[in-house]
């Protein structure tokens, strides 16, 4: 038995169907997890090393070559990148994406933890990085106090922080910007010379009364008792008490050389928070959570904690991303409800009854849809609901068709139930047809590659699901609905007033210029054809593009000094920046970051590891403003090019896979010299390129170290071991480790050996180093060294293992980035590269590459398995070629509704494309069916391509009107992220439907199938 005559005649199941449909899908609504952008597991583990003190030439001998050669022993492995800096390495990893993130992540700890022992001991710190939404935090918050200490602050935000992790769904919660407290032990040199102890013996001595050994059991009759050891200092008293020598029968303590107390470490980074003193306390959600859910008990946490602040700390809950999400949501929802409104505008003409009925499905396909998007663990985002949004006016074009024809099928004199099973007959197979083309142009989306693929996926998967819904919808519960809701025969009549005047104006308008179109088929073709070829040409004019601006109300501002520039320096910059924006109405706040980038709050920012020539501005605006917002940029941009020794950069988020910078230029090659040398020129060429701003060449800028120039001889008579300089050196700028101090509540401190000093150290601390001889007696550290500046690379970056400099640039405002890459590598041509030098686009250009390098093979399984359908369902490759033939009408309408409303050919707007293949291929479908069923009914050539246009264009315009009306609030939305797909398939439709209504029927008539008549016209001729 038929499904939609089954659908019928057993219409208690249809009910209880009906209701089991609606009732899961409310279920599964309530618990699908809501989130900003989707799930996102990217394979690209970090390495992450932090070695004070050592240059980048130090950093990639030592930790960053090391690790580099253990990690390429690893399968699967895609690009290696590297970067060493001032004290700190980082190699970042990106295995093929077909790949297991957590594998991945787990082979690169065990290779890690494995060459452990070839890094450097006194690494500072070493971890393995996953990378991924999860990793995002959701919110971030200030501590804000004038006066509190930051030890107080600190305390206060670790407690607020394991507060916040119990929470269920929090993944993760870390405080950050204060320096850590440390216990301190300022020695005094001119006593350590008294008593003839050197910092070696303090910090042995240190070391060995801190040590925790177990010492074991022993038995004592029939018990066992273990043995106590000295053990590890449980006081500060216990620390000053430490016997560091003996001298003449006298012991001397660590209490005669040196004091001990509470202090902090080095100010290396600190925050602010809308221009106050902060620390920060962030926290990330897991996965397949809903982080409104999340946030509250988060909120719940932090209400009771702010109650028991003390009254000189506030709390600012300053970034919430649940905001953005309710905006999207509540903004994606309005355009659902005003999509809902517009497609029941365009089925006014069907009947007030048959638009209820055509309406049902789109509640019972969206409850399915949702359904399925639930059970297969994809969440409820700004993609997956603009899906919602796309299927919309496509889900109804099934119903739409099966209803129209039951309508007909009444008006020519059936009963209800007679014409319900009879038409659905006649159509279900074109109907069917339909949703496979349709199918098959979403479902190579699901299976893009990278990451661009994988960020994309839950949109053409709520696509298909629905789309899906619908075909089962309309061959169910359509029939069954239109059986008992639509006007039997004696009531039909010829339709309702907007019906009539529809049908009359398809006939006054669309078929004479049919009946002309068929009287000069070549002309016709030959102008179809230029149009077609003129959209093309208009490609280069459009331009390229990955992904567009986040659109959120939030921005960041990169500061960056040169080189070897102090603290203070990068302080006086990030306090001009935010001079600037306390002036701005237009900014709610911001979070001031100082000597790093801020956590991390957007899915493709990676923030900059501490370095003292580094900050950034995390602002948030009131609201974002589509005009507005973007020009308060540029301005900022103009306002903070006038600072005088800074790079600073103000940057919008942007979708997609993370890049440093839109335009890239990368100069590989063995020589630093000779790589500084190049950079130099292609920096100029970048420079000289019309539309290229803030252009940045990072080894153009040497960093200056101060060289000590030991004199070894001069140490040698002097009895001065060069260990020793070294470390009473690191004692006096840096600090020297001496173990950890654990208080009773179980927090763990450092032990630092320093010289007494304030702040940061300066040069003329110096003058005041001692340095123990052999003999005990202090030698001015000026006797053994001659200290001099000297030049030293700032940076160095590797890719694939192979040295590189990446010069990086931005486009100005109106301007293409495509276009400008494209022209910068034009005049890079002329640049003289010597042997085993390369030049590689990054930036936009890479991403493009790899984000589009898919698209062609979905492109050709969506054309090929639309067309392997097309053959099925009409058996002769001559149906096929004209039901495909409206496929260009529809790209070059699309292209031509990207240039008209300003869009580039972005990687949304080119899914738009691929969708619109399998869209509007309905339209076709139905009229080559119809031509050929009148065609087996003895129907003349001419007059069924005639008549199958003029019965089939109603459900044609009315399937295609109901789709560019839900596509509608979308197209005029002005996202950058899916108003461009809205607009190309509302431009494909308009074109392919008002073309393609003519141009199918002419191809039909110069092309037609061979169709064998069937006999006597059957009963279904009277419909015509």
């Amino acid at each position: 038995m038929r499904i939609w005559k089954f659908s019928v005649e057993r219409w208690q199941f249809t009910l209880v169907l009906f209701g089991l449909l609606i009732a899961v899908g409310v279920n599964s609504l309530a618990n699908i997890p809501r989130s900003e952008d989707p799930e996102f597991h990217p394979p690209i583990p970090t390495v992450v090393a932090v070695y004070p003190g050592a240059d980048p030439q130090d950093i990639e001998k030592l930790v960053v070559d090391p690790i580099e050669d253990a990690i390429n022993e690893l399968d699967d492995i895609k690009r290696i990148d590297s970067r060493s800096m001032d004290g700190v390495g980082v190699v970042m990893i990106e295995f093929h994406w077909h790949t297991d993130a957590d594998d991945k992540y787990d082979e690169v700890i065990r290779e890690v933890n494995r060459i452990r022992g070839q890094l450097p001991a006194d690494l500072a710190a070493l971890e393995v990085r996953k990378a991924g939404s999860g990793m995002v935090n959701i919110v971030q918050m200030a501590l804000v106090s004038a006066d509190a200490s930051y030890r107080e602050l600190k305390e206060l935000a670790e407690e607020l922080r394991d507060s916040i992790e119990t929470v269920p769904g929090v993944r993760r919660s870390e405080s950050w910007a204060f320096p850590q407290p440390e216990v301190r032990i300022a020695v005094d040199l001119e006593r350590m010379g008294r008593t003839g102890v050197t910092l070696g013996q303090v910090e042995l001595a240190l070391r060995g009364e801190n040590a925790s050994i177990p010492g074991g059991a022993v038995d004592v009759g029939l018990r066992k008792y273990n043995l106590k050891t000295s053990g590890s200092y449980e006081s500060l008293g216990e620390i000053a008490d430490t016997v560091v020598a003996s001298r003449d029968g006298r012991i001397v303590r660590l209490r005669d050389v040196a004091e001990v107390g509470w202090d902090t470490t080095e100010e290396r980074y600190t925050g602010r928070f809308t221009g106050e003193r902060a620390v920060f306390v962030t926290a990330t959600a897991k996965d397949r959570v809903d982080v409104f859910a999340v946030r509250e008990g988060i909120y719940g946490r932090v209400d009771r904690f702010t109650s028991a602040l003390p009254d000189n700390v506030r709390l600012e809950r300053g970034f919430d991303q649940t905001r953005n999400v309710k905006h999207r949501l509540t903004r994606l929802g309005l355009d659902f409800a005003l999509a809902i409104g517009l497609v029941l505008l365009t089925l006014l003409p069907l009947g007030v009854r048959a638009s209820l009925v055509v309406m049902i499905s789109i509640p019972l396909s969206l409850a399915i849809g949702l359904s399925a998007l639930y059970f297969t663990g994809f969440s409820l985002n700004q993609l997956s609901i603009a899906g919602f949004v796309l299927a919309l006016g496509l889900l109804v074009d099934d119903s739409i068709v099966v209803v129209e024809n039951i309508a007909r099928y009444l008006r020519a004199g059936y009963s209800r139930v007679e014409a319900a099973i009879a038409a659905t007959d006649q159509i279900a197979l074109a109907v069917l047809g339909c949703t496979v083309t349709l199918l098959f142009a979403f479902l190579p989306l699901l299976f893009l590659p990278e990451g661009a693929g994988i960020f994309i996926r839950s949109l053409p998967a709520a696509v298909l699901y629905t789309v899906l819904a619908s075909l089962f919808v309309a061959y169910t519960v359509i029939p069954f609905l239109a059986s008992r809701v639509l006007k039997p025969a004696g009531e039909s009549g010829e339709g309702g007033r907007a019906l009539k005047m529809l049908t009359g104006a398809i006939r006054r308008v669309y078929v004479p210029a049919l009946q002309r179109a068929l009287g000069k088929p070549l002309q016709t073709m030959i102008a179809a054809t230029v149009f077609v070829g003129g959209s093309l040409a208009l490609v280069p004019l459009i331009g390229f593009s990955v992904f567009p601006s986040a659109d959120i109300p939030q921005f960041r501002v990169t500061i960056e000094t040169p080189d070897g520039a102090s603290l203070a320096d990068t302080d006086r910059a990030l306090r001009f920046v935010e001079d600037e924006l306390a002036q701005r109405p237009e900014v709610k706040h911001w979070f001031a970051n100082l000597g790093r980038g801020n956590p991390r709050v957007y899915y493709n920012i990676l923030p900059e590891e501490t370095n003292a020539n580094v900050a950034e501005v995390f602002a948030e605006l009131h609201e974002y403003e589509p005009r507005r917002s973007p020009r308060l940029y540029e301005e900022l941009r103009a306002k903070f090019a006038e600072y005088p020794g800074a790079r600073i950069i103000v940057e919008s988020y942007q979708n997609g896979p993370p890049i440093n910078a839109p335009i890239e230029v990368a100069v590989s090659g063995p020589d630093l010299e000779q790589l500084r040398t190049l950079a130099a020129q292609a920096e100029a060429i970048i420079e000289g390129t019309p539309g290229t701003r803030d252009v940045d060449n990072p080894v153009q800028r040497l960093r200056t170290d101060l060289d000590l120039r030991i004199d070894p001889q001069k140490a040698a008579l002097l009895g001065v071991a060069p260990v020793e300089i070294d470390r009473t050196v690191r004692a006096a700028v840096a600090g020297l480790s001496a173990g950890k101090f654990r208080e009773p509540d179980g927090d763990e401190y450092d032990i630092t050996l320093r010289l007494p000093m304030q702040g940061r150290p300066t040069l003329d601390v110096l003058d005041r180093i001692e340095v123990a001889s052999a003999s005990g007696r202090p030698v001015p550290l000026r006797q053994v060294a001659a200290p001099e500046f000297s030049a030293a690379t700032s940076l160095i970056r590797r890719h694939d293992r192979e040295r590189e400099v990446l010069i990086t640039a931005h486009p100005e405002a109106g301007f293409n980035t495509g276009r400008v890459t494209r022209e910068v590598f034009g005049r890079l041509e002329s640049l003289d590269l010597p042997g085993g030098y390369n030049l590689r686009a990054g930036g936009e250009f890479e991403a493009r590459q790899e984000s589009f390098g898919g698209i062609g093979t979905a492109v050709l399984v969506a054309v090929f398995g639309i067309l392997a359908v097309l053959v099925l369902e009409f058996g002769s490759f001559r149906s096929m070629l004209i039901v495909a033939g409206v496929i260009p009408l529809g790209v070059a309408g699309g292209l031509v509704a990207l240039l008209v409303t300003g869009y580039t050919l972005s990687f949304t707007a080119t899914i738009g494309l691929v969708a619109l293949i399998g869209i509007q291929i309905k339209n076709s479908i139905l009229l080559v069916d119809f031509s050929n069923q009148l065609r087996e009914q003895g129907v003349a050539l001419e007059e069924a391509i005639a008549r199958a246009g003029e019965i089939r264009f109603l459900p044609i315009l009315l399937t295609s009107a109901t789709a560019i009306g839900g596509l509608l609030p979308l197209a005029v939305q002005g996202s950058g992220l899916y108003s461009p797909l809205a607009i190309v398939i509302i431009g494909g439709l308009l074109s392919s439907t008002l073309l393609g209504g003519i141009i199918t029927p002419v191809m039909y008539r110069l092309l037609p199938p061979k169709i064998e008549p069937k006999g006597p016209e059957q009963r279904d001729a009277a419909l015509a």
